[in-house]
């Protein structure tokens, strides 16, 4: 595997977690983050987002790796139907079990020092102004790290390996869990998991399209309709059914 390869894989693999956790842990610190603490902190991501694919797609034309080989030679690549199909069916899998979970929280309580508790009220959008930045992110956040985990990483590692889509899958899942890392051993195992089901998604329609168009749905569910159930439990009961929708 060449140099830079190595070096990018090492990021991902290494520094983004490490820097991830760090800049999680200090923010979960303060007392409490404003709308404005918020957007400064996705307006960073995207950037960094940005220039790391800038330097990833450098890198790889470089070295000679195509755009088929990172999916993106056409989106809608090989089988229209197969790769719409697909995209949906995943879309709207994961939506609902987004849905589900929301509904469920609305039910019970999290823990007030539990991890995820506080990774939601304080990271997760709470004002309009913040909500659209959010919205940017996720989407950002939806093309990038499918181009740089399920492009790059995926085709690297599927090099290197002889070709092996299983090794693959695995490694490019491995670097996508670890970047999460900072939401705690669960998150850590659904992240892998889920990381799994796009690499599929990838290698089955030959495609980044479909996985970037799941995890967009992901993103916006998650960071839009969890934190309001979540801020709405120590609401009064009519104050909850009108601030959630659902």
């Amino acid at each position: 595997m060449p140099w830079d390869f190595v070096l990018i894989l090492a990021v991902l693999g290494a520094l983004v977690p490490w820097r991830g956790a760090m800049r999680v842990r200090q923010l979960l610190s303060r007392p409490q983050l404003t709308p404005a603490d918020r957007i400064t902190l996705y307006a960073s991501t995207i950037a960094f987002q940005w220039i790391a694919v800038a330097v990833v797609a450098w890198r790889c034309a470089e070295r000679g790796l195509s755009r088929a080989d990172l999916g993106i030679a056409h989106l809608f690549h090989g089988d229209l139907s197969r790769t719409v199909a697909v995209g949906l069916g995943v879309t709207s899998l994961l939506a609902a079990t987004q849905l589900v979970g929301f509904r469920r929280l609305r039910k019970q309580s999290l823990p007030a020092d539990s991890r995820i508790r506080q990774v939601i009220t304080k990271l997760m959008p709470e004002a309009r102004s913040d909500s659209l930045v959010f919205v940017a992110l996720a989407c950002t956040v939806a093309v990038c790290e499918e181009f740089l985990y399920r492009g790059f990483a995926f085709a690297a590692i599927y090099r290197a390996s002889g070709d092996s889509t299983t090794i693959a899958l695995i490694g490019s899942s491995v670097l996508f869990a670890l970047a999460h890392s900072y939401q705690g051993r669960a998150g850590l195992l659904n992240t892998f998991l889920l990381g799994l089901l796009f690499a599929g998604c990838r290698v089955w329609t030959m495609s980044l399209l479909p996985a970037m168009l799941a995890h967009l749905v992901v993103d916006l569910l998650a960071g839009l309709l969890i934190p309001r159930a979540v801020r709405a439990e120590a609401a009064p009961a009519e104050k909850v059914f009108s601030t959630v929708v659902f």
